[in-house]
């Protein structure tokens, strides 16, 4: 485990699997929401992001936590050793960008850019929830179940499965 792709639909909980897994495992941590906007939800240019992302890829060891744009996303999967798919159900989803939305007012959350727009962000999260699981979550689950002979899976379907992920880990790198 090197090169680590952690992806799925939004409000999964991708950004604090991938927090503890680099405490974890030592490895390099790339947010791409962190990347991809500035402080303040300001997006930068396709070309520069597209030109971080392709410097990030060319490094020997990284986590790369989240979706970037679809020119990005399967040239990372494709270069990662390992693939954390974090696939809950949609309602899991739906409550967990809920509790985002509402605990944002309060703290920000961790992983997002500094000043992000809580309230648009949210609205926009509460769209693509349906739209990823209507259309990628299935090339996903076909691409992962593609990648099992060649790449370290992980396909997270429950919240329970959160934690017995973290134990794995934790006895491999001891």
């Amino acid at each position: 485990m090197k090169k680590v792709a952690v992806f799925g639909n939004t409000g999964g909980g991708k950004s604090t699997l991938s927090r503890r897994l680099s405490q974890i495992t030592g490895l390099p941590l790339y947010i791409l929401d962190k990347i991809q906007y500035q402080p303040g939800g300001a997006q930068i240019s396709d070309e520069e992001y597209q030109r971080i992302h392709g410097e990030i890829l060319a490094n020997n060891q990284w986590i790369i936590d989240g979706f970037g744009s679809m020119e990005t996303l399967w040239p990372r999967l494709n270069e990662a050793d390992s693939l954390v798919f974090i696939d809950l159900p949609l309602y899991v989803h739906f409550w967990w960008v809920t509790k985002r939305f509402i605990t944002g007012y309060f703290q920000p959350p961790a992983g997002w850019p500094e000043n992000s727009p809580i309230f648009s962000s949210s609205v926009s999260s509460y769209r693509v929830l349906w739209l990823c699981y209507k259309y990628l979550t299935p090339k996903y689950r076909e691409y992962i179940a593609q990648a099992e002979s060649s790449k370290n899976i992980y396909h997270i379907r429950s919240v329970q499965e959160i934690g017995q992920f973290f134990k794995s880990i934790e006895s491999q790198n001891k």
